[in-house]
């Protein structure tokens, strides 16, 4: 069994009475994915990821202090405005299994709001903004009640925390490059909460832009929850997971050398493989759609033509993450709105870089 008592909050003298409290979190794009969990949400293999700026959510808090303690959490979540009672399975479950960790949940009555900056299941990660947003939240309601907690621990937890809500979401609290899951090569990696990449990033992928294509804002048809517990006997399982870390060591090399053809090479590898997963898992799935392809292969021919270095990366849905150099942004805006924004549902993107992580604000 893992020992995690040090993100336990012992020291519970005096609990503030009512105020609120507002963060923003933001989403991340993994360029290794992590696609396979084992109890409780702990991933199969170690992950790195670009964390964003521009798509992000913001959560504010209010918490009161209840007269007696309830024998059930007492909130009310209101998203964008409008009540979302969906979304409260999701953090009711959260809130169970943090409550060993933050023994005080039962003793306020909380409003949470909360909006994201991007649509909703649109293949954007909203699940990582949304969960480290209100572990963060948490976090600095937990640091009134023990102020000895320093800056370090607090982000450590939070992101202990917010893997207990959505395993991404422990990937959105820093940036601008965060690993996850125990690798041999990253030193304080570990499976419990993420870290900052340790190592000097190339100057060539400082202020690196990611635009996201909205190719599809529908819901899923298949969960990201579901297509990570197919995994558990997937043929190519073991496989896949070895790859990973194979991966991640090459991607350490090359955000420290900075070469990019070996960048493209790897991130585009890791996106397909992803959806190779999903394609051969029982039951099988397809979360592309026509259009995904064909923006890929537009991507293919304009690198083809141009020497541009332009990738793509996807997250487990049908949306195409454009990654480029900031010396290329104003070929790759031109390319996108002559080229690509045809295939994009609505003519939308969201123009995204690579960002800092969770504010309190």
């Amino acid at each position: 069994m893992n020992d995690y008592s040090q993100f336990v909050l012992a020291n519970i003298s005096k609990l503030p009475e009512a105020g609120t409290i507002t963060c923003s979190s933001p989403s991340n794009i993994a360029l290794v994915k992590y696609w396979g969990k084992r109890p409780i949400q702990l991933p199969e293999n170690p992950s790195i990821s670009f964390t964003l700026e521009a798509c992000k959510t913001t959560t504010s808090l209010q918490y009161k202090k209840r007269n007696e303690p309830g024998e059930d959490f007492d909130f009310e979540l209101l998203f964008e405005g409008k009540p979302k009672p969906d979304f409260k399975p999701k953090i009711k479950s959260f809130f169970t299994r943090i409550e060993e960790y933050l023994p005080v949940l039962k003793q306020y009555t909380f409003v949470i709001e909360t909006s994201n900056t991007f649509p909703h299941s649109s293949g954007i990660a909203s699940s990582a903004s949304g969960m480290s947003a209100l572990a963060f939240c948490l976090m600095q309601l937990e640091r009134k009640i023990n102020p000895e907690i320093t800056d370090e621990e607090c982000i450590v937890k939070t992101s202990f925390l917010a893997r207990l809500g959505s395993g991404s979401a422990c990937r959105s609290l820093e940036g601008p490059i965060t690993v996850w899951g125990t690798h041999h090569e990253i030193p304080k990696s570990n499976d419990a909460y993420a870290i900052q990449f340790p190592y000097e990033v190339h100057q060539n992928f400082k202020n690196y832009q990611d635009t996201i294509l909205l190719i599809d804002k529908g819901e899923k048809q298949v969960s990201s929850t579901v297509g990570h517990d197919l995994m558990h006997g997937h043929p190519f399982a073991n496989k896949r997971f070895e790859q990973a870390s194979i991966n991640l060591t090459k991607l350490k090399e090359i955000l420290i050398s900075g070469d990019l053809n070996a960048f493209i090479e790897v991130v585009e590898s890791e996106a397909l493989t992803l959806h190779a997963m999903m394609m051969t898992s029982l039951p099988y799935f397809i979360l592309m759609k026509p259009n995904t392809l064909t923006v890929i292969n537009k991507i293919w021919e304009y690198r083809k033509k141009t020497g541009s270095k332009l990738c793509f990366t996807l997250d487990a849905g049908a949306n195409v993450h454009l990654l480029y150099p900031d010396s290329e942004k104003n070929e790759v805006l031109s390319f996108i709105t002559s080229e690509l924004v045809a295939y994009c549902q609505n003519g939308q993107y969201i123009c995204d870089k690579i960002g800092l992580g969770a504010k309190i604000l």
